[in-house]
């Protein structure tokens, strides 16, 4: 080994030794003379394993005693698994610096490399492999080692913009001065991230082919120092992700609440007005007002129809959905339930029908032919009924709900039959001009459009359960990643059959950030359908799950409040930003989340501080004992994923 390797090696080993040892108020001047005598080399150790190495000399006097220091570090080295070869106790006491400085390189490579994985490869490939990957789209850098590659300091000054590009102007930098911005890279890198300045600038400049292992021991703290910035970007990215999809639910049940008081106040309102209404008592006054009556009917009451059977279903959707994500089930509030609904549409039947019985009075005819449409009428609508309120009140487990909607399903082509039997009826009373029927509020256009609806429910909660036990199925997914790619897919279902053309496949592959040649957009649509010309939610998620890795379950999220917050049971704006959480969320979250009513920390005080925890408590489902598990110290793994440029 060159003389001069070795002086560098001995300094950056130095340094870095010092780093390890500096809590206890310690620091080594000249490797090879303050570690013979066993006592640093045991407190090195201490600060490494986190473990007491039992009772040595502490000042030694003795040859005898050095050795035995010498011995009891060797020997617990040894017990860690670490394989050393031709190291003795004499080596360290006779002060032997190649064998000192191999034995420091062993530690270097055990508590600050190894740790290093980079697509199962070992600590050298995984770290020079990082190097490459974030270098790689800056052309005047190319990273082939640990050596000559460093000389120019441009690899250093590229592994800081694509980090932190608010510290250095790359495309400023002179190209040419080589130790100009050597110099810039470690000076940015130790004062403002606080990585320990093991190397100087002409360790690396000023020679043909620096030291390697000087080199990685200092490029391995630049690994873990972003590394962690990237785990709480990540963090950041997390909560901002939870937030957006969220918004999703939240804005569902704000939609049910307006549309359900609208529905009410309307009902209200038309029946307050009947109650009012008066008859001038002549025949032309009833036609008038029964032509009005029948206005309402096919205008304002299939509205209603409609609004009241969306309604019915966008709550059991809501309900499915919170369920889905193992979250507190939403009830809306109990003046705007389905059962006040129930009560209010029982009593605009009501109202109806005396208000259909007043307007006839002067012009009743044909009572047996009314009365025979009436009672078909009024079974087929009780069966319509019978079915809606059979699909709006499905809950509990999804596999038994599409039982159920899949028994409804066989229930409609009776109905079309009966539908015709009923049209037969209405024909005959049209040819004996009859236009009013005391004993029914209905008309077959009526029943007919209100059978559509019915129809079209029993339709739309076929493809949203079979959607949702698909999504249920999916576990390579988070609930949440599943909300987005849910949307997505019904976004360009533009004609409610559950599937995408060779298109809309596309568009929706490019709204989720995935851009494709037309050719390789082909081939994948090809793949997806197993050759047909549509594909099916569960092949859209199925295709989906392949191309996405990361999960982001509820207890994640709430691990990556802890990680924003750094371990307080609170986070305050700067947290969040220092996450690099945009302003839009956060002034979100600012809303929602409850103020923090604990003791303040120090640091903290006079700063606004939100509870997470008492937020996320409300939002998890209390079956699932997520939580409790996250705040025990129990909380999932998370995937860690390296920043972009």
């Amino acid at each position: 080994m060159d003389s001069k390797w070795i002086t560098v090696q001995q300094k950056t080993f130095t340094k870095w030794l010092n780093t390890k040892i500096e809590t206890r108020n310690l620091e080594v001047k000249d490797l090879v003379v303050d570690l013979s005598d066993g006592v640093i080399l045991i407190h090195l150790l201490e600060c490494l394993s986190n473990e007491p190495l039992g009772r040595y000399a502490a000042k030694p006097k003795l040859r005898v005693q050095r050795f035995e220091n010498a011995n009891l570090s060797l020997d617990f080295i040894k017990s860690r698994g670490i394989q050393m070869t031709n190291i003795g106790a004499e080596d360290v006491v006779d002060g032997n610096r190649k064998i000192i400085l191999g034995l420091i390189w062993t530690l270097i490579l055990r508590f600050t490399i190894n740790d290093i994985n980079e697509e199962g490869m070992t600590a050298k490939e995984g770290l020079l492999l990082w190097c490459q990957r974030k270098t790689a789209c800056y052309d005047e850098v190319d990273v082939r080692d640990f050596s000559a590659s460093w000389n120019d300091g441009l690899a250093f000054c590229a592994l800081l913009d694509i980090h932190r590009p608010d510290l250095i102007d790359y495309d400023a930098l002179d190209k040419a001065d080589h130790r100009g911005n050597m110099q810039m890279a470690f000076d940015i890198a130790h004062k403002e991230i606080g990585i320990p300045a093991l190397l100087d600038v002409e360790d690396v400049c000023d020679v043909a082919k620096p030291d390697e292992r000087s080199l990685m021991t200092y490029i391995a703290y630049w690994f873990h120092a972003f590394s962690q910035m990237e785990k709480v970007e990540n963090a950041g990215r997390r909560v901002e992700k939870f937030v957006n999809n969220m918004q999703g639910a939240w804005e569902m049940q704000s939609n049910y609440e307006r549309r359900m008081a609208a529905l009410l106040q309307q009902i209200r309102e038309q029946m307050e007005s009947w109650q009012h209404a008066t008859f001038e008592g002549t025949y032309v006054d009833a036609k008038k007002q029964a032509t009005e009556f029948a206005s309402h009917k096919r205008g304002k009451k299939r509205d209603w129809v409609a609004e009241k059977s969306d309604l019915a279903t966008l709550l059991g959707n809501i309900k499915t959905k919170m369920a889905t994500y193992r979250l507190r089930v939403y009830e809306p509030p109990p003046e705007l339930a389905l059962e006040v609904m129930d009560q209010e549409w029982a009593n605009l039947t009501k109202a109806e029908m005396m208000r259909g019985q007043l307007i006839n009075e002067t012009i009743r005819e044909q009572n047996a032919l009314r009365k025979s449409f009436a009672d078909k009428a009024n079974d087929f609508a009780m069966a319509l009924n019978t079915m809606q309120v059979a699909i709006s009140g499905l809950d509990g487990d999804v596999e038994d709900q599409l039982l159920h909607v899949r028994r409804l399903s066989e229930n409609l082509p009776p109905l079309d039959s009966y539908l015709d039997k009923i049209a037969i009826v209405d024909a005959q009373c049209e040819e004996a001009n009859i236009e009013e029927n005391d004993f029914t509020t209905y008309t077959y256009d009526e029943l007919s459009y209100e059978l559509g609806l019915v129809k079209s429910s029993v339709s739309k909660k076929l493809s949203f359960l079979e959607n949702q036990m698909v999504a249920r199925n999916m576990t390579n997914l988070t609930p949440i990643q599943l909300e987005e790619f849910e949307s997505v897919f019904r976004h360009f279902d533009r004609d409610d059959t559950n599937s995408l053309s060779e298109l809309e496949f596309s568009a929706a592959l490019a709204s989720l950030g995935l851009v494709f040649s037309e050719d390789e957009m082909h081939d994948y649509f090809m793949d997806t359908s197993h050759g047909r010309d549509r594909v099916t939610f569960e092949q859209f998620i199925r295709f989906m799950v392949d191309v996405t890795e990361d999960q982001n379950t509820a207890e994640q999220v709430f691990q990556s409040f802890r990680e924003v917050a750094d371990g307080k049971p609170y986070v305050t704006e700067m947290d969040l930003r220092h996450s690099l959480v945009p302003d839009e969320v956060i002034e979100k979250l600012c809303e929602l989340v409850p103020e923090h009513t604990g003791p303040d920390m120090a640091q903290d005080r006079g700063v606004p501080q939100y509870d997470y925890i008492a937020f996320m408590e409300k939002l998890m489902n209390e079956q699932g004992g997520a939580l409790e598990d996250v705040t025990n110290g129990r909380s999932s793994p998370t995937k860690r994923t390296n920043g972009s440029h």
